[in-house]
């Protein structure tokens, strides 16, 4: 079955209306016309970037910006922030790393 092209995030709306009505993928492709499979990638896409704008990402096109492309302030800010998020959560993980370690450590009855 042929169809006309038709980009997927025109539809971004009315996808995540159907998903919260409770339609499976196979209903909601078969509605609008798109496979399971590129409604799968789309979704993951999607989540994705709510993620990333919850994290304080900033969302930018792909590619190289144009010559007048300026940061704000804010974004400089966003940027800072979700850098020093990540780094908080990598050392949490390596104390948490380091304390399961130490456990080991005296139940083997070493030092």
């Amino acid at each position: 079955m042929a169809r006309s092209y038709r980009h997927i995030q025109q539809y971004e709306k009315e996808i995540m209306e159907l998903r919260e009505q409770g339609l499976t993928l196979h209903q909601i492709g078969d509605r609008l016309g798109f496979s399971v499979k590129q409604l799968k990638n789309f979704i993951n896409r999607y989540n994705e970037k709510q993620r990333r704008i919850a994290a304080g990402v900033i969302l930018r096109k792909k590619g190289r910006p144009p010559k007048d492309y300026k940061f704000t302030e804010t974004d400089k800010i966003n940027e800072l922030k979700y850098i020093i998020a990540r780094k908080d959560a990598r050392i949490k993980a390596l104390e948490m790393e380091n304390e399961l370690m130490r456990d080991f450590l005296s139940l083997t009855e070493r030092k």
